[in-house]
C-alpha cells in the first residue's frame, strides 16, 4: 500500500510539472501563430492595394489621393491585425464576458477604420475619370466579384442565409460583357 502510495505521488509530481512546462509551450505557439496570421493578413492588405490600383486605372495626377487612401488601408490592416492577435493569444484565457468585450472592441474598431477609409476615399473617388468611377462602382459593389488574383471570390455570407433575386441579378449584370 505504502509503494502504491509512493508511485502515485511521484505520478502526480511529474504531471504537475509537464503541465507547467507544457503552458509556456502552447503560449509560444498561439503567439507564434498569431504573428505568422498577421503578416499573412498585411501581405493579404498589400495584394489589394496592389489590384485596386491597378484595377482602377491610378493616373499620376491621381497617386497624391491614392497613397493617403493606400496609406490608410494599411493602418486599418495593422489594426485590425493587432486586435485579431490579442484575441488569439488569449484565447484559452478569456471568458464569455471577456469575448463580448473584445467583440465589441474589434467591432469598433472596423467602423471607425472603415470611417477613415471612406474619409480618404472620397477625394480619391472625386478625381476619377467617369470611366474609373464605373470601375470603382463595380469594384466596391457587394465587396467585389474577383480577388486581387482575378479569380472569383467565395460568397461572404455563410450558413443558410443565401443572396437575395435581386443581389443575385446585380451579380449577373456585372458579369455580362457590357458591365465590364
Amino acid at each position: 500500500m505504502k509503494k502504491a502510495f509512493v508511485v502515485l505521488a511521484a505520478s502526480l509530481t511529474m504531471s504537475g510539472a509537464f503541465a507547467q512546462s507544457a503552458a509556456p509551450a502552447a503560449a509560444a505557439s498561439a503567439a507564434s501563430s498569431a504573428d505568422v496570421r498577421a503578416a499573412q493578413h498585411q501581405q493579404r492588405v498589400e495584394e489589394r492595394i496592389t489590384w485596386l490600383h491597378t484595377q482602377l486605372k491610378i493616373t499620376p495626377e491621381q497617386e497624391p489621393q491614392w497613397k493617403t487612401f493606400a496609406d490608410v488601408m494599411r493602418s486599418n490592416g495593422q489594426t485590425m491585425a493587432g486586435l485579431y492577435k490579442q484575441r488569439m493569444e488569449g484565447e484559452s484565457t478569456r471568458n464569455a464576458l471577456d469575448d463580448m468585450k473584445q467583440y465589441a472592441q474589434i467591432s469598433q474598431a472596423h467602423a471607425d477604420d472603415m470611417q477613415k477609409l471612406v474619409t480618404a476615399f472620397e477625394p480619391l473617388y472625386t478625381s476619377l475619370s467617369p470611366e474609373q468611377k464605373k470601375l470603382a462602382d463595380q469594384t466596391f459593389r457587394h465587396g467585389s466579384e474577383h480577388g486581387p488574383s482575378g479569380k472569383p471570390m467565395k460568397p461572404k455570407h455563410k450558413g443558410k442565409a443565401k443572396p437575395s433575386a435581386e443581389a443575385a441579378s446585380d451579380a449577373e449584370a456585372a458579369s455580362t460583357p457590357a458591365a465590364q
